[in-house]
């Protein structure tokens, strides 16, 4: 299984700043050189990226390969970008930009541009690459490359507005862009987790490698003083597809995402992947390999959340199989989807990494996707640093080349997803043997408890009890019943029921709880496989 969390680990004449409200030498100062200006638009990115897919692939290769292996992960450790030399150290804007250097596991150039609107007319310049621009051994191989090599990556760093005593814009990010299509962002508690990327392509296909396209390209328009946003354009490239974004990126409590997409295919594609998630899930609280680990639960996500276009509210608690799972949930003008990480309480993780604290990911459709699906890949891993959960949007119509993607969405990095239900959510999914206690347990039964909490279950008059709607694409449900949790929280109940699998096949559940004609719960997913 490929570890995706490699991605993340981890001369030119001065520029001509009126427009930005900045001194001519303000940038020069921090140390930035430019390269010539070049006419842009967001339009013209399209075409471009359009024109590129008409034609064969062909990756930049410019660079010694022999030098890039030499940076291995110590030696990228030790490359730091000086903050001194940050785009935007002192604006416009609150957060300044800085750089990822390349390496062994970053070796795709990537290019940087400054935008200026001076004179009515919006044009980029290239920020060149020096290894001047980062702190580095003397001894470190990267002082072979050569300028204007390019860079690995970016973040944004946080407000250089704020109190530094309580977060220095120096020492913290809320963004981050590295290797392949990938990013990720910070939620309002402060903790970096899973992660996102442009396209997911062929992902866990039986006859053919899962293809990694990059963003080789990305133009920074400058950020307005008052504003909490900014704006970045990419520039996608890769085997099969290509694609220009837009990205308008906030911070605030949290940090929200606006993503204008446009991708072209080259050739055909199996699985096309669009506004994809990227994840771990090792173990939690549902089934836990026993003597493997000395914590309860590892994960950076814990479910699958979506909203259909129907308006139906959906929980599907992850699995880390024993072999590769791939689910499909039919739908049409799917109102969002994500994969959020709800259990916030540190003892049940006991881990001073903060799984606790991982960022949970919502996408919002901002215009309508179609007839198509979400689909959740799930990958067996034996150990944490495996990104071994992906879900995104696959379109009903068979990806060829040729074709084109629009997808304008919003991206939230949240403790929470932004829309949540009225009815009572899923908080835990438990499984153990089946029967009773003291009396023997009878073979191939498993025994659920699927935990709801809060909505209309605080309500529940006295004496009464929901019933449960249990589905399942085979085997037999026995031992059905809903009681409250006895831990004194108003609205917490547990639905508890036997199971007997008809064979050793994965096998699909469907619950929900109602009183009398009222639904109670979102509904409840699981993909249960027979032990």
């Amino acid at each position: 299984m490929m570890n995706r969390r490699a991605f993340m680990g981890a001369a030119g004449a001065t520029l001509g700043l009126s427009a930005l409200g900045l001194p001519a030498s303000s940038l020069a100062d921090a140390g930035l050189k430019f390269g010539k200006a070049m006419p842009f638009s967001f339009e013209a990115l399209q075409a471009h990226a359009q024109e590129l897919a008409g034609r064969p692939y062909t990756q930049e290769s410019n660079l010694p390969k022999e030098v890039l292996e030499r940076i291995d992960y110590d030696a990228h450790g030790k490359i730091i970008y000086d903050t001194d030399k940050a785009l935007f150290r002192d604006g416009p804007g609150q957060f300044p930009v800085t750089f990822f250097h390349l390496g062994r596991y970053f070796q795709t150039p990537v290019h940087m541009y400054l935008l200026d609107s001076d004179d009515g007319k919006t044009q980029a310049k290239e920020i060149i690459y020096d290894s001047s621009l980062f702190n580095m051994p003397k001894d470190s191989p990267a002082h072979e490359l050569p300028k204007g090599a390019g860079f690995a990556g970016f973040r944004f760093q946080e407000s250089r507005k704020g109190d530094q005593d309580k977060l220095s814009w120096k020492k913290n990010d809320w963004v981050a862009f590295l290797g392949a299509s990938y990013f990720r962002a910070i939620g309002e508690l402060y903790q970096y987790g899973l992660s996102a990327r442009a396209v997911a392509i062929d992902v866990a296909m039986y006859n053919k490698p899962e293809e990694f396209p990059s963003f080789t390209h990305f133009y920074f328009e400058p950020p307005k003083d008052d504003s909490d946003s900014v704006t970045v354009y990419a520039l996608l490239n890769g085997p099969s597809i290509t694609g220009a974004y837009k990205f308008i990126m906030t911070r605030d409590k949290a940090v929200t995402m606006d993503v204008d997409s446009y991708v072209y295919l080259r050739k055909d594609i199996s699985r096309l992947g669009l506004a994809p998630l990227t994840s771990m899930y090792w173990f939690s609280e549902t089934r836990k390999p026993e003597a493997i680990d000395w914590r309860p639960e590892v994960h950076d996500s814990d479910g699958l959340a979506m909203l259909t276009g129907g308006g139906e509210h959906i929980w599907r608690p992850l699995n880390n199989p024993a072999s590769t799972s791939a689910s499909a949930f039919s739908d049409t003008n799917p109102k969002g989807f994500g994969l959020l990480q709800r259990d916030r309480n540190f003892d049940h993780y006991q881990d001073g990494v903060n799984y606790d604290r991982r960022p949970s990911l919502w996408i919002e459709p901002l215009d309508g996707w179609g007839k198509g699906a979400v689909q959740l890949i799930e990958i067996p891993t034996d150990d944490e640093i495996h990104d071994n959960i992906v879900a995104f949007w696959v379109p009903e119509k068979a990806a060829k080349a040729g074709d084109k993607h629009h997808l304008h969405y919003k991206m939230f990095w949240q403790a929470d997803e932004p829309f949540p239900t009225s009815l009572a959510r899923c908080v835990a999914t438990r499984i153990g043997r089946g029967g009773q206690p003291g009396q023997p347990r009878p073979a191939g039964v498993r025994k659920f408890m699927v935990e709801f909490l809060g909505g209309p279950l605080k309500d529940m008059p006295f004496g009464e009890k929901p019933e449960l709607e249990l589905w399942s694409s085979s085997g037999k449900f026995s031992y059905i019943f809903a009681e409250p949790v006895p831990d004194g929280v108003p609205g917490h109940w547990r639905a508890q029921f036997d199971f007997t699998a008809a064979d050793q096949k994965p096998v699909d559940m469907r619950l929900y709880l109602k009183y009398k004609d009222e639904t109670l719960t979102e509904t409840w997913l699981y993909q249960f496989h027979p032990f």
